[in-house]
């Protein structure tokens, strides 16, 4: 029995292993050139390339990121920015864990205050080797006490006033237990991060403390923040709709109900990856990746009475 848990368990790691092979394509060397911008408002930008999408909204005392990318992204992320302002950046807030979203922290000056949820600053600081998006560069370990936060929160955190505005938002667990939405009410845009990370089926990290039962939910409370107009994505290439985001929510629920309705009819997870298919009302999402049903099928199933 022992046997076969163990098995069982390294045979998931490396599904999520290939699910992050077909989800991610390899990111070009670290540089300013390889960073696209789009200008979202006057002050409010969108950095695309190098991992997650970084948003820089320039305040009237200095500058807010949210995300830093991949590892050795950090200093190009500046150098980006510099481009955009001369006013340094202050601020840096992490949707969640991920060292795609978090590892240029350690390229910022050490004065930049860092804030999280207080879940995904425990899970910063254990970066576990492996997670929902691959074996896990650990940046931190490198560089102690580097780009860590500084501050975190628990439900609702407000930054700065009027139009220098930042609210943060947590919801409970989807893509990891630490998901942060964070929202610029005076340009009524939001960065969701990778809980809606592009239309396909989310990495559900359970090793982080994301869920599957719950995503869905943790989506619709998302998308019902008020006065928000677009979201930021953690890899679209174009701003979403909250919309949108209630319809990945079902997307997903729907997923989640037809892995619910499998175990319960005594079915198994192959059965739930040989049947499964994106449906076709659905339009705009990509076909079904058996790795990343798989994984994402064994997530719910677990956590399925």
């Amino acid at each position: 029995m022992k046997r076969h848990i163990v098995l069982g368990i390294l045979a998931m790691v490396g599904l999520l292993t290939m699910a992050v092979g077909a989800a991610q394509q390899p990111t070009p060397a670290p540089s300013a050139d390889n960073i696209a911008v789009e200008k979202v408002k006057d002050n409010l930008f969108v950095l695309r390339g190098g991992g997650g999408n970084t948003a820089v909204f320039v305040t009237a005392t200095g500058v807010t990121l949210v995300d830093t990318k991949n590892p050795g992204w950090g200093q190009p992320l500046l150098d980006k920015v510099k481009t955009l302002t001369d006013k340094p950046v202050t601020t840096v807030i992490n949707t969640h864990t991920h060292y795609d979203h978090v590892s240029g922290n350690v390229e910022l000056p050490t004065v930049v205050d860092i804030v999280t949820h207080e879940n995904t600053k425990t899970l910063m600081a254990q970066m576990n080797e492996v997670t929902g998006i691959g074996p896990t560069p650990n940046v931190f370990k490198d560089k102690p006490g580097r780009g860590m936060p500084k501050r975190t929160f628990k439900d609702k955190m407000t930054i700065g006033t009027g139009a220098d505005q930042v609210d943060l938002y947590y919801f409970g667990p989807a893509h990891t237990s630490g998901d942060a939405f964070v929202a610029f009410p005076a340009h009524r845009i939001m960065h969701v991060g990778d809980t809606f990370p592009n239309k396909g089926l989310p990495i559900m990290d359970k090793n982080n403390g994301g869920a599957g039962i719950e995503y869905p939910n943790t989506l619709l409370k998302a998308a019902g923040v008020p006065n928000i107009d677009w979201l930021i994505n953690g890899h679209t290439p174009a701003l979403t709709t909250p919309a949108e985001m209630k319809e990945y929510a079902e997307f997903v629920r729907e997923f989640v109900t037809t892995v619910q309705a499998a175990k319960k009819g005594g079915k198994t997870v192959d059965d739930v990856v040989k049947t499964w298919a994106t449906p076709a009302k659905y339009k705009g999402y990509p076909a079904a990746n058996e790795a990343r049903v798989r994984a994402d099928a064994t997530v719910v199933w677990n956590e399925a009475k």
